[in-house]
């Protein structure tokens, strides 16, 4: 019997319905007045449509609309004098572009990973494993917790020894589980670290790294077993009677929670949970960072998509008291990034440059954690096209620019007091 029931849980996901996006359209709208503005926050808060990314001020929202919903959108807009495009006319058709032929190049024959495209949970655990095989002296890999669904929440430390008191910089990747970009550049930069350590020994001899480089593990598989376009983690919300299943990870951490910039909606894709960490996963990335924050500068949860390297705070337009200082690292990164392709992104608080959002991480890791130099990195694009569903040709490029950010943070983090 118990045979069997491995082999159903091995073959169910082969069998589950997967959502298809046939029709469904995406649009760009721009709130130019503050009426315009509610009226977009309004419908977010309906919980009728999938907004892609923050409302901004005179900056474009993307909002998908299923084919029966199309009209209803368009007229609405209409009647509130917002300006709107088509972006993407058909979503499925993105979905199902080919893999890319670009490959990195040699790798270790022991892992599957050649960021060539975006690659599954199993593969980035044993991406993980296989390192700290390989590269015993530089690389540690450890379960920080398990998830809803009890998969293993890994954590990575590059370091090459010493007392433990070195300057340490925390980057998690992959809180939204449609985010296939995120965890791809992070395992690009781990990659990078590791195995080409002779090349630049500095940036692992002078600062200990922490990585999470998947911390939705349930939502993450499925998103590519079953639902691509799913954003949450995947606990059913029986504490509220609903039947909606999941929360948005990214308004539970427990830092000004529920003020604003999320939903008390089961059914929302921004819903922030019964009460602040109320989640396996939340409370396993809290309590890791927590573990390193005595000795934490920087810390960095990369997602996407928009081409913004944000501060806090999410909760209110306030700006921190070091912002300054915060800003000018984050000027410098960006140039760095900037200088490889010539992407461009915007630097500011969360809240000046798009909405607020209480409860994300970045927040909890500065107000709380006390970690001065707190990141929310969204990565590409900025359109006009892809959104969420970044092809994989795009991987490699964004590993190598974000990585020039990165070593600039590595770099003035090993000359913090």
């Amino acid at each position: 019997m118990k045979k069997l029931v491995v082999l159903f849980a091995i073959l169910c996901p082969i069998f589950a319905a997967v959502q298809q996006y046939d029709g469904y359209q995406v649009y760009e709208v721009t709130a130019k007045t503050m009426e315009q503005l509610q009226a977009l926050i309004e419908l977010e808060q309906s919980g009728s449509y999938d907004f892609w990314n923050r409302i901004g001020f005179n900056a474009p929202t993307d909002i998908m609309a299923a084919p029966d919903q199309i009209q209803h959108l368009t007229d609405y807009l209409s009647k509130s004098n917002i300006e709107y495009r088509m972006k993407i006319s058909n979503v499925q058709q993105l979905i199902d572009l080919p893999k890319s032929s670009e490959k990195l190049g040699p790798h270790s024959p022991r892992y599957n990973m050649t960021w060539d495209n975006y690659y599954r949970y199993d593969d980035i655990v044993e991406f993980a494993y296989e390192l700290a095989a390989t590269y015993p002296q530089l690389v540690s890999v450890s379960s920080a917790g398990q998830s809803y669904e009890g998969r293993e929440m890994i954590l990575m430390k590059i370091s090459n020894g010493g007392d433990g008191t070195k300057n340490a910089i925390f980057v998690d990747a992959g809180i939204h589980a449609r985010e296939w970009i995120a965890p791809a550049t992070v395992t690009y930069i781990i990659r990078e670290l590791v195995e080409n350590y002779a090349a630049h020994p500095q940036y692992i001899d002078d600062v200990d790294w922490f990585f999470m480089p998947l911390i939705n593990p349930d939502g993450y598989e499925f998103s590519h077993t079953n639902v691509r376009l799913w954003r949450k983690n995947r606990r059913p919300n029986d504490d509220v009677n609903s039947t909606c299943v999941g929360t948005d990870l990214n308004r539970n951490f427990g830092y000004h929670w529920n003020e604003g910039g999320s939903s008390d909606n089961p059914c929302n894709e921004m819903y922030h949970g019964p009460e602040a960490f109320s989640e396996a996963e939340s409370k396993v990335v809290r309590d890791a960072i927590w573990a390193e924050a005595n000795r934490t500068k920087s810390y960095m949860t990369v997602h996407s998509y928009g081409q913004y390297w944000l501060t806090p705070w999410g909760y209110t337009a306030e700006l921190p008291d070091d912002y300054d200082q915060m800003y000018a690292l984050a000027a410098e990164a960006v140039a760095a990034l900037t200088a490889v392709y010539g992407t461009q992104y915007e630097i500011g608080s969360g809240t000046v440059l798009l909405y607020p959002n209480s409860g994300p991480s970045d927040d909890w890791a500065k107000g709380v954690a006390g970690i001065p130099y707190s990141y929310t990195i969204e990565l590409r694009d900025k359109g006009p096209v892809y959104g969420f569903l970044l092809p994989p040709d795009q991987i490699i490029p964004s590993g190598i620019e974000t990585w020039e950010a990165f070593k600039v943070i590595a770099e003035n983090v090993a000359k913090m007091p």
